[in-house]
């Protein structure tokens, strides 16, 4: 699913992934006004400065580097391996974890800072009530 796609009747696989109507999916931020400091997952109280009610919702960048990545071969039944699991800093602020895709999970083909960039897709199952989410991934930022 491309990231202009309908994401109609699927649900977000987290909270911090927003699909507003009628336009693009995007991550968002919590960040502190008085620090600056961004977190995922909204809350009233800056956990790196204690700034009470100073918190603000961001979009966050689609844009970012490798900042780490496991190469996971051992996993749920279920679960294709080898996948890349990694954590990105975005452009911007913000760190976020998830998967590495459409790049070999071999550790001379993905190297620390490479450019990665956010895509969005439908998930690859369906839950046990039969509901379809969208989810994020990271890929190689292309040019």
């Amino acid at each position: 699913m491309a990231q202009q796609e309908a994401t109609q009747g699927l649900l977000p696989v987290v909270p911090f992934l927003k699909m507003p109507e009628g336009g693009a999916p995007y991550l968002e931020g919590q960040r502190c006004k008085k620090c600056k400091a961004i977190f995922l997952g909204e809350r009233s109280v800056c956990s790196s400065c204690g700034a009470r009610d100073q918190i603000e919702a961001i979009h966050l960048s689609n844009k970012g580097e490798l900042y780490v990545y496991s190469i996971v071969h051992r996993s749920f039944p279920g679960i294709e391996v080898p996948y890349v699991s990694a954590v990105v800093n975005l452009d911007g602020g913000g760190t976020v974890k998830g998967n590495l895709i459409n790049v070999e999970p071999e550790p001379e083909k993905i190297k620390f800072g490479m450019p990665i960039e956010v895509i969005y897709k439908t998930a690859p199952r369906k839950d046990a009530e039969g509901n379809e989410y969208l989810t994020y991934y990271f890929q190689p930022a292309k040019g």
